[in-house]
């Protein structure tokens, strides 16, 4: 049997994020009627090197499609650091790693490909989705607290489920250029007009969707900041070291929702907001794919302020790269090759 090879590029050919935000609602949808085998993660650090890497499994009994992700973050790969370039000479992305999706019924590998990408969109559309269910029909204004990739890709995913017509940046290690570079990005991709702000309160004031994309390990954003009305997205927090929010915004939520429960309360902000005793597990509302079901309501009133945590999950990654492999060998993107 024949493997399919995706490199990076291959990948972004086949992968559009209106499609991954169908790939990531149907991943919770599965998740939720307990089709879905997936173990804990498994996370190593490498302070060596000030690295992290994760390992996610799942089997995806639906579809019988089994994937295995291995993504690190390397900060030193920006400064050029290590023995390995590009092809081309240059330094390589601070997001490394590869997906492996295999047939659940013989184990036959059905696909490698690049993970970076794949885990950007796919996180970025777990934001839309939580939007598009949880914050206010009416939501216009944004702020995101980084200007980085994340930062640019929960924002446009937003902005397919959300009218935005302003976006707020603050980011704590901004350059001129990196700003710059966000400005031109979001406001080519979207409606928006993009506002770069000197303070986070700044950024969060008189928002509708606050946006939390950061490796932070210090909470930035404060209760004081949040008001009636606000849908958070908490995304950068997924490690039991890292911490954006404080813990009494969560105690100031009506709506605590996470894409699992299991992880957030281990991995999450959520985790923070039970250490701090700002909750307890009994205040979490329930996961996003009882909401996309219907089994429980979303945003019920335009006075409510909820809160979606997210850490991923190895179902998202499934789904979005089985949506990546079939549109690969339908436009015959990436080569082909045999193990066996």
């Amino acid at each position: 049997m024949k493997t399919l090879l995706l490199s990076k590029n291959d990948v972004a050919q086949c992968l559009d994020m209106e499609s991954v935000i169908v790939a990531v609602e149907e991943a919770y949808k599965t998740f939720q009627r307990g089709m879905v085998t997936q173990p804990a993660i498994q996370g190593m650090s490498m302070e060596k090197f000030h690295a992290a890497m994760d390992v996610k499994t799942c089997n995806n009994n639906d579809t019988d499609q089994m994937s295995m992700k291995i993504v690190g973050l390397y900060p030193g790969n920006a400064k050029g650091e290590g023995k390995y370039k590009t092809s081309e000479g240059g330094i390589l992305p601070n997001m490394m790693g590869n997906l492996i999706l295999s047939d659940a019924q013989t184990g036959a590998t059905i696909a490698i490909m690049d993970s970076s990408l794949i885990t950007g969109i796919r996180t970025g559309a777990a934001g839309a989705v939580s939007a598009k269910y949880m914050s206010r029909e009416d939501s216009k204004v944004a702020a995101v607290f980084a200007s980085g990739a994340q930062a640019r890709n929960q924002i446009y995913a937003v902005s397919l489920v959300r009218d935005l017509e302003e976006v707020r940046v603050y980011d704590k290690f901004g350059t001129p250029e990196g700003f710059a570079a966000y400005k031109e990005f979001i406001e080519s991709k979207t409606k928006a007009k993009v506002i770069i702000c000197d303070t986070v309160e700044e950024a969060a004031k008189g928002a509708d969707i606050l946006v939390c994309p950061t490796p932070s390990r210090e909470a930035y954003l404060m209760a004081d900041y949040v008001k009636p009305g606000m849908h958070i997205i908490e995304v950068g927090t997924d490690a039991d070291f890292k911490n954006e929010l404080e813990p009494a915004v969560f105690g100031k939520a009506d709506k605590i929702v996470c894409d699992s429960i299991a992880q957030c309360i281990v991995r999450g902000d959520t985790q923070n907001a039970i250490k701090g005793g700002a909750i307890t597990k009994d205040d979490i509302y329930g996961e996003i794919g009882e909401i996309v079901l219907g089994l429980k309501p979303g945003r019920e009133s335009a006075e409510e302020i909820t809160i979606f945590d997210t850490t991923g999950m190895a179902i998202q990654d499934n789904t979005t790269a089985a949506s990546c492999y079939e549109v690969a060998v339908k436009k015959g993107i990436g080569s082909w090759f045999e193990f066996i």
